[in-house]
């Protein structure tokens, strides 16, 4: 399994359960793209599952990074040391 975050605006994102990363889907409407990982967490003795970041087609890389940087203190995942 894979810990996915789809990323939808600042303090906005959907945290979801996925058996496969598609580089590509369709969520609550709008299509997301894979745009980080996956990548796994240190386990430091526990188990987590590898962390995909999803975000909007839409969004430039620039814009994807600063909708990035302005949810990752509210998300653990994104939080973590990879």
């Amino acid at each position: 399994m894979y810990a996915v975050i789809l990323l939808k605006g600042q303090n906005r994102f959907a945290r979801e359960r996925w058996e496969s990363l598609p580089a590509r889907v369709e969520y609550e409407g709008h299509g997301f793209s894979l745009r980080a990982g996956p990548h796994q967490p240190p386990s430091h003795g526990l188990e987590f599952d590898p962390v995909a970041v999803y975000a909007p087609d839409e969004l430039t890389e620039e814009e994807f990074q600063e909708i990035y940087a302005l949810n990752a203190p509210h998300i653990a995942e994104l939080r973590a040391t990879y």
